[in-house]
């Protein structure tokens, strides 16, 4: 989304000046699309809307005279009502500033409103978003090649001319070929007409003027260009280094995870297949959906199947070190895994579960984020810290003093959306818009 500020320069804003006003409009505008979307379905969220931006905020602050305060002096017409030295009340309605004033009835200036297109509004909420660690590992065979200037070549488009080496051609051969300067042509014209006029030496001027003849119709067989003489720049496709990535998604269905726990995983899952389809060219997704038994899925199944049953996290983690090994190389391929579950687990499945993600998982992935769906019990409406999952302990003492391992919380469909900002935030981006 590009914002073009067409205010006239009539305050003298610098250069600098436009540009916090370009962040900051900027700034604004992502937070109204994130505010927008947490309230959307998971069909709606890759479709462009209507957001709007209070216009107070991108007013810029200026100094200018207080309506009130301060040491004055004026003259002022009579009234029947005060003499000198008596004090004047302050308005009881309050007031007396010299902005503009709101309507009787209350009304004000509105928030300013615009559309934006599905590209612009993905691209805002995916600004400041990107894969952790993304290496380039290997050549891809397919979209990773870039045109690079390989020379020049005879043929070729009108808009590839190069100019400056077809001059150069034509210089070249003009000298090789020794054709007539017209400097020369001048001279010698100018000397014609002088003996032509003087009438004195008749003889000399029949011999300038064979020779003029001569040069005429060499210059007549060495033209100022020749179609040899043209060049076309010259580009050819070079393989680049393509850096590929592979997402694992491993969602729990099993019997204790309800509707409300399964909504809030998919629109995390949903929200991350549209960023890695909108960022990436080269990204392969895999979905894994596991009860006590897991099994690869297609993107249809893995959202919309109804399929339940008993609780092995362990198999889900057997499975994505299963394909990866057998699809995906660490050595030519970025890892990264999203889990979401809601914490429950097979007390003897815990061990197993923690030794896997240890020593099977976590060496293969670049990046690995938990994702913990909760339910709104009233505990937590009344204010109380609900106790830690079994899973939640088992992977808090593994990610400990791990920066590949993330963990998140999430009771309501409005936390979906910042935490995934926090899983997948840029490094260094400070999320207020605006530098100090």
């Amino acid at each position: 989304m590009n914002i073009i500020d067409r205010r006239l320069n009539s305050g003298g804003k610098s250069l600098a000046n436009r540009q916090r006003f370009l962040r900051r409009a900027k700034a604004l505008a992502q937070k109204a699309v994130r505010n927008h979307s947490k309230d959307r379905s998971i069909k709606d969220f890759d479709q462009g809307g209507e957001i709007k931006i209070p216009v107070d905020s991108l007013r810029e602050p200026r100094l200018h005279r207080a309506p009130t305060g301060g040491h004055r002096e004026g003259l002022l017409p009579g009234n029947k009502k005060f003499v000198q030295g008596d004090t004047i009340p302050k308005d009881k309605q309050g007031g007396g500033g010299s902005g503009a004033e709101g309507a009787e009835d209350g009304d004000g200036e509105d928030d300013f409103r615009f559309v934006l297109s599905q590209d612009e509004y993905l691209d805002l909420f995916f600004d400041d978003l990107e894969l952790p660690d993304l290496a380039k590992k290997t050549l891809a065979s397919t979209e990773s090649t870039s045109l690079h200037r390989a020379g020049y070549s005879v043929s070729g488009s009108p808009a590839n001319l190069s100019l400056t080496r077809t001059m150069r051609n034509s210089l070249s051969r003009r000298v090789a070929l020794n054709r007539p300067k017209s400097e020369d042509l001048q001279a010698l014209e100018a000397e014609i007409e002088a003996l032509a006029t003087e009438g004195d030496d008749p003889a000399r001027l029949e011999e300038l003027r064979a020779t003029l003849s001569h040069l005429l119709a060499r210059i007549k067989r060495v033209p100022f260009i020749d179609p040899i003489d043209i060049r076309f720049r010259r580009f050819q496709a070079v393989p680049r280094p393509v850096a590929q990535a592979v997402m694992f998604c491993l969602m729990d269905t099993s019997a204790s995870m309800t509707e409300h726990m399964k909504d809030l995983a998919k629109r995390f899952y949903a929200l991350l297949y549209i960023f890695l389809k909108r960022r990436y060219r080269h990204v392969e997704i895999v979905f894994i959906r596991h009860t006590h038994e897991a099994e690869e899925v297609d993107e249809d199944t893995f959202f919309h199947s109804a399929e339940t049953g008993g609780t092995v996290v362990s198999s889900a983690l057997e499975e994505m070190v299963r394909i990866a090994k057998l699809r995906f190389p660490m050595e030519d391929w970025n890892i990264y895994a999203a889990q979401a579950s809601d914490g429950d687990n097979s007390a003897s499945d815990t061990t197993r579960s923690a030794a896997l993600l240890q020593q099977g998982v976590l060496p293969l992935c670049q990046y690995f984020a938990y994702l913990e769906v909760g339910r709104e019990s009233e505990a937590t409406q009344m204010g109380f810290i609900p106790r830690a999952t079994e899973l939640w302990r088992t992977y808090e003492a593994i990610a400990e003093g791990g920066q590949r391992f993330a963990m998140c919380k999430v009771n309501h469909r409005n936390e979906i959306y910042p935490v995934f900002r926090r899983l997948f935030e840029r490094k260094g981006h400070s999320a207020q818009g605006e530098p100090a």
